[in-house]
């Protein structure tokens, strides 16, 4: 990383660490919805399902914007724009 300072660095740091958390939350919202998927539904349940389901598209969304964060700031760092 050539003409990189610790500041950018640790901006760098900072949007991979907040986009690998999305992703894991994301993970983890995707396994919820998986597993109310995998079992015959009431109505009650079938509720649940569709919440989880609209859980995991907010976090595909922050998933996406914390991604979109993170490859701004490298391409600042590697191509100045």
């Amino acid at each position: 990383m050539d003409d990189v300072t610790s500041d950018q660095i640790e901006q760098l740091d900072q949007f991979q660490g907040e986009y690998r958390r999305a992703v894991e939350d994301w993970i983890a919202a995707i396994k919820s919805e998986e597993a109310l998927a995998a079992v015959p539904h009431d109505i009650a349940e079938v509720d649940k399902w569709e919440q989880a389901h609209f859980a995991e598209d907010e976090m595909r969304i922050k998933v996406k914007n914390a991604k979109k964060r993170y490859e701004d700031a490298i391409r600042q760092k590697f191509y100045g724009f």
